[in-house]
């Protein structure tokens, strides 16, 4: 991976001279990680922290298999710049934030990268950044897009921009249209349906992992999902970027249908797409199925991976918070390979009454044989390829 005119620590650009210093306080510092640093005026997350450390681990993880360069697109104060740097070891650095006025801001935070890191902070546009990557011929072990709404019109450059083998992290804050709340808007920007949903953060990392495999494909690439979470504000993707297409991949894009009246899922994958079948609706109540896609059905999140960042963070003590924690051991618990989940809400309505504690639920599952696990992505919620009539007398405790 080249990235010719990149100049060492202490060097910036993307003004005619250079920024000024800003002056600090000790009670001004905001502490994260190995990372101490002002925040600044602009907008700033401190709950965004166990996205941060995840990444943080997924570039260490990085770091292992060779020299790891970064591409932070929008980097606002630097805080996963300097991150990357003092945790990860990346020895290449590119910081860019639109905002010409955070430049300085950027100057002082990552002046704390380890002497000899090759560092860059541009202000300029995430679509002229990415666009100058592809003029000339730069990639990188992993690009960080955290975009403020959408980040659809960035997919292709930023996919050219990510070595093979390295990591694409996205995150999104268009709730609205990836959880079906507004069809047209996410038709527009996803370039799919979108409907309501009972699991509606994962429809909307779905959705978008859909969007993100078709973009990959049309350029003959191949891709790999290593990591898939949301708290509900901001829904956020890490993935793998490989030389070319998975043939056995195309089969997790398909469409995934819902029935608000009886709550019975079904998914099917576009290579082998037909009518649907019959909810357990009775035939003359039955309503329409709301149909989503095209959007990812096959697994959320790497648990190959995942098992390798404990030990990491373990040997960087500081570098996960408890939540973030709580959260990696939840995901590696759920590769997310069976689209379809309940929350156990949905399952007390259809029941009409208390459903069991989730992890009974799911040993009742797997002790008849289906696949079960407790869903990741969302608290309180069962994955099962069990049909949804026996998922709901298991959960009343009839045996058959």
């Amino acid at each position: 991976m080249g990235h010719p005119g990149i100049p060492a620590a202490g060097q910036a650009e993307g003004r005619d001279a250079a920024p000024e210093p800003l002056t600090t306080s000790a009670d001004d510092h905001y502490c994260e990680g190995a990372a101490r640093l002002r925040t600044g005026p602009g907008f700033f997350r401190p709950d965004s922290r166990p996205a941060r450390d995840l990444a943080v681990l997924l570039a260490c993880d990085l770091r292992t298999r060779g020299p790891l360069s970064v591409l932070d697109a929008m980097a606002g104060c630097g805080i996963r710049a300097l991150r990357y740097g003092l945790e990860a070891g990346a020895a290449v650095i590119w910081a860019n934030d639109a905002d010409p006025d955070r430049l300085p801001l950027l100057e002082s935070n990552l002046a704390a990268l380890p002497a000899g890191t090759a560092v860059r902070r541009t202000a300029l546009t995430a679509q002229r950044l990415l666009a100058g990557c592809l003029e000339r011929g730069e990639r990188f072990s992993l690009v960080d897009l955290d975009a403020f709404g959408s980040c659809s019109a960035l997919l292709p450059l930023a996919l050219e921009a990510v070595g093979f083998g390295g990591l694409l992290v996205l995150a999104s804050t268009d709730g609205r249209s990836a959880t079906g709340h507004d069809r047209p808007a996410a038709l527009r920007s996803l370039g799919a349906a979108a409907r309501a949903h009972p699991v509606s953060w994962e429809l909307a990392l779905r959705l978008q992992l859909g969007q993100v495999a078709r973009a990959a494909w049309a350029m003959g690439r191949g891709l790999e999902p290593v990591l898939a979470h949301s708290e509900g504000r901001t829904f956020r993707l890490a993935v793998r970027v490989l030389r070319r297409p998975d043939a056995r991949q195309l089969e997790s894009l398909g469409m995934l249908a819902h029935c608000h009246g009886c709550g019975d899922q079904q998914a099917q994958s576009l290579l082998r797409l037909r009518q649907w079948r019959p909810c357990s609706c009775p035939a003359s109540d039955a309503p329409p199925l709301a149909v989503s896609g095209p959007l990812w059905i096959g697994a959320l999140q790497d648990p190959a991976t995942l098992a390798g960042l404990a030990p990491l963070a373990a040997a960087r003590p500081g570098s996960l918070s408890p939540t973030a924690a709580r959260l990696l051991t939840r995901l590696a618990a759920d590769p997310g390979d069976e689209p379809r989940c309940w929350p156990l809400a949905a399952i007390a309505r259809g029941l009409g009454q208390g459903p069991p504690p989730l992890q009974e639920l799911v040993a009742r599952l797997r002790a008849e044989g289906h696949r079960a696990d407790a869903g990741g992505v969302m608290p309180a919620t069962v994955r099962s390829d069990a049909p949804w009539p026996r998922i709901l007398a298991l959960a009343s405790g009839r045996a058959c």
